[in-house]
């Protein structure tokens, strides 16, 4: 099969599942992905957008013989299946060695590098890792800096692995690179560098020179991997304090890189090449831009240490499009966005088969501007973290349907349920009912590392199957395509990334003049959502919103958590058991962002009423002023992840 275009064909799929020669580890899918063409492409990179035509390129044998040196390089450290490999880098050729190394030695913990020095410290001790791997100091990086500053309180750890940046630059501009993060580390630590600073139980490796003694050709640990072994974590977004670490398993990964295989078939295999801009902590590129190509023997293609945060690449996109003839490349919709921009004229798009879009809703506007500039389609997809990452995507063969998450991909049961109000299964929802998304198939991880968090995780249906209760809202049409209506989980997803509105709300509570405080997401033409936060303040307080919003920088771990706006209420809109509702706040700042963008936009509206639709979740109601041009209304608003309604 070339791959799925109807829902019949995911039947069709799933009529082999499991097949009966499934690879037990990670490393092993790899290792079949590399013997369909071992002199083929696997990995290509470059270190900055203006050099992307002297890319440096891994074939596969050169990358399965990095990846085993990396196994044995950390099996050599001593470390064994339950033990921890904190990896906190940018996107690098060396963070698929480490990462799919490591996992073939133990378990891989990747962590945000753009977190505050205080958080990573915090995720590091709780995954408790033995190794860790991070950038070594080089000028105009923060990595090391961050990293740096925790080091004393991680107990359990043995081992500091450096990367050196110049190490995968291009040969011409190494010595010069070398030369400077020499000149940066005896800048911060003089004469002894690295190795005399930090603390006396670590032992400090370098990652080049120490994969270079390794034996490429073959695992030197006995170890048998099974798919039921722990392979990562991924942190991802919570409801409570630091990020949940999400327990994942071989079989997990493995299933979900297989189901996702057999949907997009052809799309990523020989022949085919995928660019990956998004940050590798994230799942999207471990998986949609990692696993799934590599373990088909498809083309990856890594732009630069920060991906499509670097200087330059949004511009030189379509250039490198057109330079290593991408067939497909994973965004969010600000880069979508941002593409807009960018002329497509004098570039050859025709390799361009599609682009996909998850971690936060596409914007109609924007899907629809994009496509008719560039004729290339856009596929909007569904995932979680834990459930390894790919869980519907409109069929690239088929139908796609503008505002769908698509279909399941195979192997994976999905539907929407009605719970009680403890949580518990009371039925499945009817065709284009809104309920709980829930999700069970093998690509489910274990759990979260800290036991309390899994409360309310799983849903019993007593049928003797894992159902993991999503927090997402959403329908099924009659066809099977899914149909996102809402979170429950509360998150603000700014530029596809997850912000658990505690970050904010917890040191807001701490101010002295705060009686309650609730952050919630503004809608954004950019951003999709921005953070906004809400309080009301304890009789006879004085102070001023600008004051509260100065009071919250530099307490809040990640910068994408620092609030647009800090906005005071005499009284907070409450349930009738006196929890705040957010969803009333929802509302609230929704008819203030839309009714602020459309006076920007020299529009007048009678009024904008935002509520709540129990088929399409929050819906903004407009009447306009009476010879108003709707077409230029929907224009506007048709750029926000918001739906709409213009009154007659």
């Amino acid at each position: 099969m070339n791959g799925v275009a109807t829902i019949e064909d995911v039947a069709a799929i799933e009529a082999q599942w499991p097949p009966a020669d499934l690879p037990q580890s990670t490393y092993e899918m790899l290792a079949r992905g590399a013997a369909i063409n071992p002199d083929a492409p696997a990995l290509s990179y470059f270190l900055r957008a203006d050099s992307y035509k002297n890319a440096m390129t891994w074939s596969y044998r050169a990358f399965m013989e990095r990846v085993t040196q990396a196994a044995n390089f950390f099996a050599g450290l001593g470390v064994k299946a339950d033990d921890v490999i904190a990896v906190v880098l940018p996107n690098l050729p060396e963070t698929h060695f480490v990462y799919w190394g490591g996992e073939a030695a133990g378990i891989v913990a990747t962590i945000n590098a753009l977190l505050e020095p205080a958080a990573i410290a915090q995720l590091i001790q709780a995954t408790g890792a033995k190794v860790l791997v991070t950038l070594a100091p080089f000028p105009g990086t923060e990595i090391w800096k961050h990293v740096s500053a925790g080091l004393g309180e991680l107990d359990s750890l043995e081992h500091l692995v450096l990367v050196d940046l110049a190490t995968s630059a291009p040969e011409a501009m190494r010595p010069a690179m070398v030369e400077m993060a020499a000149a940066e580390e005896k800048r911060l630590y003089g004469e002894g560098g690295i190795a005399a600073a930090i603390p006396g139980h670590i032992r400090l490796h370098r990652l080049g020179e120490a994969l270079d003694r390794q034996d490429g050709s073959a695992l030197a640990s006995p170890r048998v991997i099974n798919a039921s072994d722990r392979s990562s974590y991924f942190c991802t977004g919570g409801t409570t304090g630091l990020p949940k670490i999400a327990m994942r398993t071989h079989g997990s990964e493995i299933a979900n890189a297989w189901s996702a295989g057999k949907f997009i078939a052809n799309c990523a295999g020989p022949g085919k090449t995928l660019f990956c801009g998004l940050p590798m902590f994230h799942v999207n590129a471990m998986m949609v831009t990692g696993l799934v190509p590599l373990s088909r023997g498809a083309h990856v293609v890594l732009g630069t240490p920060q991906g499509y945060r670097a200087d330059g690449l949004v511009r030189a996109f379509w250039g490198i499009v057109e330079h290593f003839k991408v067939n497909q490349f994973s965004a969010v919709p600000t880069l979508y966005a941002a593409l807009l921009q960018v002329p497509v004229e004098g570039h050859d798009l025709s390799s361009l088969e599609f682009g996909m879009c998850g971690a936060a809703p596409l914007p109609v506007e924007i899907m629809r501007s994009f496509e008719s500039k560039t004729g290339i389609k856009i596929l909007e997809g569904y995932g979680l973290t834990e459930g390894a990452c790919i869980s519907t995507v409109n069929p690239p063969l088929g139908e796609r349907r503008s505002g769908s998450i698509g279909l399941a991909v195979p192997g994976q049961t999905i539907k929407t349920v009605v719970l009680d109000a403890e949580g518990r299964y009371l039925r499945d929802c009817e065709t284009d009912e809104v309920g709980i998304i829930a999700i069970s198939g093998a690509n489910l991880f274990e759990g979260y590392l800290v036991p309390e968090q899994n409360r309310g995780l799983w849903i019993d249906m007593n049928d003797g199957r894992r159902w993991l209760n999503t927090g997402d809202l959403g329908r099924k049409d009659a066809q099977g395509y899914l149909w996102l209506t809402g979170r429950k989980k509360e998150l603000i997803i700014r530029g596809g990334h997850n912000i658990d509105p505690q970050l904010i709300e917890d040191p807001l509570q701490k101010h002295p003049a705060v009686l309650f405080a609730a952050a919630v997401g503004r809608p954004d033409a950019y951003a999709g959502e921005l953070p906004v936060a809400y309080v009301q303040l304890r009789p006879d307080a004085d102070v001023t919103e600008e004051e509260l919003l100065e009071d919250l920088r530099g307490k809040i771990a990640e910068r994408a958590a620092m609030p647009k706006f800090v906005r005071i209420l005499n009284n907070m809109p409450v349930t009738g058991v006196g929890k705040i509702f957010k969803p009333a706040l929802k509302r609230l700042e929704t008819e203030r962002a839309i009714g602020e963008y459309l006076a920007e936009a020299g529009i007048a509206a009678e009024r904008i009423t935002a509520r709540d639709d129990k088929q399409r979740g929050l819906v903004v109601q407009l009447k306009l002023v009476p010879g108003t041009d709707a077409a230029r209304v929907r224009e506007v608003l048709g750029k926000f992840t918001v739906a709409f309604d213009i009154e007659d």
